[in-house]
């Protein structure tokens, strides 16, 4: 079931318990997150970083408190509608998941056709879209390892706009690289956000916090806290 939000505001979550599994990781959470906004959560390592990211898409169920997420009511939404919130996520992990044995052209279209599409010259046309908008236009003939780790990442990110989302949930994104080629990813995520997608970054990476200063979340003793200014942070060293 879809509901309305204020017009600026893609994520509105208020009172919510988040869940891992049977274990209880996050109390009372009140987030709200507008459109176009850029906006990094961080933590310790099983602070809730990521069952609150998967509980966005999904993946886990919301059992208390109100969730509203690119319309859909986290609460009540039933299982035929999860793949619809689902198109309007871009999802980027730190693993890449790209299918090894075929092209990133091929990776892509494989999402393409799985999410709907059915015309060839449409389907080549949005991935030439999206790989240009990654920088990686010239790219879509290549297998994966034939890619540096960064360029991976770009395909990734480009697999995650292919359905045009209004949102990006990017799950430690510049893990596995390194700090010149993470920057770069960095950028790309700011620039995306700047198309009026919101984007949320869940990371560990403390220059890149410092390099590229955004509102932050912090999950903390089973709470999420607005971090005022980087110092808080710089205090902890994430």
């Amino acid at each position: 079931m879809q509901e309305n939000l204020p017009l600026d505001v893609i994520i509105e979550l208020k009172n919510c318990l988040i869940w891992q599994q049977d274990h209880l990781v996050l109390t009372n959470v009140d987030l709200s997150v507008g459109k176009g906004e850029f906006m990094y959560l961080v933590g310790k390592v099983g602070s809730g970083k990521t069952s609150l990211i998967k509980t966005l898409n999904a993946q886990i169920p919301l059992k208390s408190g109100t969730g509203i997420v690119a319309g859909f009511n986290l609460s009540n939404i039933r299982i035929r509608e999860i793949p619809l919130l689902r198109r309007k996520l871009g999802i980027v992990f730190q693993d890449f998941q790209l299918l090894i044995d075929r092209s990133v052209h091929d990776n892509l279209e494989f999402v393409l056709k799985a999410t709907g599409w059915k015309n060839k010259n449409e389907i080549d046309t949005r991935i030439g879209e999206v790989l240009e908008k990654v920088g990686l236009g010239l790219k879509g003939y290549k297998m994966p390892h034939q890619l540096s780790g960064g360029e991976q990442q770009r395909v990734v990110i480009g697999r995650a706009l292919l359905n045009d989302p209004e949102i990006i949930l990017a799950d430690e994104p510049t893990g596995n690289l390194d700090p010149e080629t993470s920057e770069g990813i960095v950028r790309l995520l700011i620039d995306i956000s700047k198309t009026g997608r919101a984007v949320i970054i869940a990371t560990h990476n403390y220059t890149i916090l410092k390099k590229f200063q955004a509102r932050t979340v912090k999950c903390e003793d089973g709470k999420l806290i607005e971090v005022r200014n980087d110092e808080e942070i710089e205090l902890e060293r994430l």
